[in-house]
């Protein structure tokens, strides 16, 4: 798990199984898996993404990378994935 983002408004983990956690049956490979947990700390509320929506986030990070948005349009950016968050955040 590591922290990718943290300001007042939101914080932003990546998130990733251990392979070795992961009972797999010896004749099927195992697929790696992540994901990325988005939390509004206004509304106390999170969202889980994975699989597409990660994969579609991820590109957001490897832009970021490259271009060095501003706070400003990094939290419009995360303001987009926010608005689907329905889980209260109750322990974090």
């Amino acid at each position: 798990m590591d922290m990718l983002y943290n300001s007042d408004t939101y914080s932003v983990m990546h998130l990733q199984v251990d392979d070795a956690l992961v009972p797999v049956r010896p004749d099927v490979p195992a697929l790696a898996r992540h994901g990325f947990e988005i939390v509004d700390k206004r509304s106390g509320k999170e969202i889980y993404l994975e699989g597409s929506w990660a994969e579609q986030f991820q590109a957001h990070l490897r832009a970021w990378q490259e271009n060095a948005p501003t706070q400003e349009e990094v939290e419009d950016t995360l303001a987009g994935y926010a608005e689907l968050a329905q889980n209260p955040v109750v322990v974090h």
